[in-house]
This record gives C-alpha cells, structure tokens and sequence, in this order.
C-alpha cells in the first residue's frame, strides 16, 4: 500500500508541480524504500572482496563488499555469523548469500549476509592454521606427549555416531579380529550444530567411566564443512586431556583434523582405527604357536648348554681334586723324608746302636740299666743280645 501510495503522490506531483498534499516523515521515506528494496529484490548471491571486517560484542559484524568500481556495506548479525570458521582477512574474495535493505535509522543502504563462504577452503583453512598455532604453543602437537597404544586392550571405546557406518564398521572388524574384547559406544553428533559439544561430552563421559583401555574417536567421510567438528579447537582440547589414549580417525586418508593432530594415533579411516586398537587373533595364534616352537628350542638348548657346562665343571672338579691331591702326596713324601732323616734307623746308619729293653723299650740312660741286666743292641744291620756287667754314670 505505501509502495502504491508513494507513486501516486509523486504522479499528483509531477501532474500540478504544487507540492503533495501529504507530507511525509524521514522515518516514513526509509520505512517505504526498506520495503521497496526488499520487495524489488529476492535473496541473492553478491562477490567481492572484505574490507574493514570487524566483530563487535553483541557478535554482530560489519564489513564492506568491494570490486573494481564499488562498495556495498554488509552486515553480519550474530545468529549467521556463528556459523563462520574464522573471520575473513582484509581483501578476501568471498561470496555472500543475502537480501538488500536500508538501515531506516540511519538512512544507510546495505545488504544482509546470511552465508559468507570463501573461494575453496579459504575460512576453513584458515580456523584450521590458527587453532594448530594455539595448541602448538601449548606443545599439544609435541609427539612426546603422545601416549603408546595398549598391545592387547581388553575394551575399546568408540566415541561417535550411532547412526554412520563407521560405528558399523569398527564393531564388525574388532568382532572379527579380536572377539574377546569389550566394546562401549559413547553416541555423538558428528556435524552440524553442537556436534563439537557433543564429542566434548562424550570425551569425557568415557575418561570419568575409565572402564576402556583406549578411545577411538572419529567418523567416515563428508565434505569439509562435515568434517569442521573434528577441527574444532575445544574438541582437539577435550581429545588431548583424555586420560585413555585416543585414537583418531576422522574421514578418508587424505582428510587431517585438529582431532588427527592431537591424538596419540591417527588412524586414516576408522576401519583402519579398528584394525589399529586390537590385535588379530590369526596373527595372535601364529605367534604362540612361534612362541612355543622358540621356547621348546630355548629350553632343549639350554638342557643342553647345561649339561655341557655340568660335563665341564666334572672335568674340571676331577682336575682341580687331582692336583690337590698331588700336591697333599708332595708335602706328605717332604714331610717322609724329614722324618726319615730324623728317626732312628738313619742314625743307626751313621753308626750309632740303640739300646732296646723288655718289649723294644728304648733305653736312654744309665738309670734304664742295672747291673746283670739283659738288653738288646740295635745295630744298623741287626741285633745283638748283650748284659750290663756294670753301671757307671759319667761327671
């Protein structure tokens, strides 16, 4: 109605050059060409270059969109600008989505952004290398933080959709490969909207329950933007403080997230992550039966070893006891020898007798005689019976 009654007064007009009849307001000229603009044209796409983009506190932003010969103010309010990965350097080449208006309480025209995206993966990339810095700077991506994976981990924790084939997939290959182990799903959202919350949560439900020995973390593929929950920077946060070891697995191989970077492995699709946290049991079986072919030859080898050095130790028992008793045969003939050349019948061979009473007793002195009395004479060749005719003893 304001749009049919703008030109029918500015027709009266042009028709009597005498002014309308009615006078209109400033806030009714911009109320009118607000609806006039937004009625004129639908929601479009506009390219060009940021300029002067700047966030204010109420989460608002403003920016101008420039090319060759022009400039349009824009506006970003809060609710459409949450859903930016980062805010866009100065002259970025971007497209915006939005609708034309004027600003009716200060007359300024401009348009109203409702989607801002970057040629290629420009916003992504760069939320990407400014959160990578930040947890660089916090030694988040040293891999001397990072923690080994359990060789044989009795439950595995999975922390991602219920609904995606990948929680299918990584259940089906653990069954496969190792079925003993326990298997606890933590469900998530994976994209859109309070999907990076929601991994947070579920990060955290599984290292207060404790009860798994490592995490895997992930989802299949997507687009970029399906993946941006994964390079959010409170879930890479949220991923290094886990107390189990996580590993992550997030897309294709060629995908890499915040999620990749911080985790103690990255796995480059979660079958591979499932292949990754548990052991296979063909392999597991061909090992023991290795295990055991190497321990039965350990120990047959090691009987043997020792009883060769058993054999060893007889021999050298059996010498160490011969020269012993050797060396006891010298120093018993040394020890003949001196009491040979102390005793009796060597010095009945320099010539001297021994006189010998009743029962070979040795007659010493002349108290041992008595006058008449019979005794014997050992000489160095025999003996000689002889009697005391007298008993004298020498001053």
């Amino acid at each position: 109605m304001r749009h049919d009654l703008f030109h029918q007064v500015a027709n009266t007009r042009a028709r009597t050059g005498e002014p309308a009849s009615q006078v209109w307001s400033v806030s009714q000229v911009n109320a009118l060409a607000r609806e006039l603009l937004e009625g004129a044209f639908p929601p479009l796409w506009v390219a060009g270059e940021v300029s002067g983009f700047k966030r204010y506190p109420s989460g608002h932003c403003y920016f101008t969109l420039k090319d060759e010969t022009g400039q349009l103010s824009c506006v970003m309010w809060r609710d459409a600008a949450r859903a930016l990965p980062a805010e866009p350097p100065e002259g970025m080449a971007v497209h915006v989505f939005g609708y034309l208006t004027l600003y009716e309480r200060a007359g300024r025209f401009q348009f109203v952004v409702r989607e801002l995206t970057a040629r290629g993966e420009g916003l992504w990339r760069i939320a990407f290398e400014r959160a990578r810095q930040r947890l660089e700077a916090d030694g988040l991506l040293d891999a001397a933080r990072k923690r080994p994976l359990p060789a044989y981990p009795s439950c595995v924790g999975v922390v991602t959709s219920i609904e995606g084939a990948a929680v299918r997939d990584i259940v089906s290959i653990i069954r496969r490969r190792a079925p003993w182990t326990h298997i606890l799903i933590y469900p998530t959202r994976v994209q859109g909207e309070g999907a990076a919350e929601s991994i947070v949560v579920a990060l955290s439900q599984a290292g207060r329950a404790a009860r798994a020995d490592v995490l895997i973390v992930g989802r299949g593929g997507g687009s970029a933007e399906d993946l941006q929950a994964f390079n959010d920077e409170v879930v890479a946060r949220a991923i290094a403080c886990s107390p189990l070891p996580v590993i992550s697995a997030v897309g294709h191989e060629t995908d890499v997230t915040l999620a990749d970077l911080v985790a103690d492995y990255r796995a480059p699709t979660p079958s591979a992550a499932a292949e990754i946290a548990v052991p296979d049991r063909e392999r597991l079986s061909t090992e023991l039966a290795n295990a055991e072919e190497r321990l039965a030859t350990a120990l047959l080898n090691g009987v043997t070893r020792g009883g060769q050095r058993i054999e060893r130790l007889e021999q050298q028992l059996v010498r160490a006891m011969g020269d012993a008793l050797q060396r006891q045969r010298l120093v018993i003939d040394g020890l003949r020898h001196r009491l040979q050349a102390l005793g009796p019948m060597e010095v009945l061979k320099r010539g001297y007798a021994l006189a010998l009473g009743d029962a070979g007793r040795v007659l010493r002195g002349v108290a041992d005689f008595t006058q008449g009395s019979p005794f014997t004479l050992r000489l160095r060749d025999g003996r000689v019976e002889a009697r005391a005719e007298s008993v004298s003893e020498e001053v």
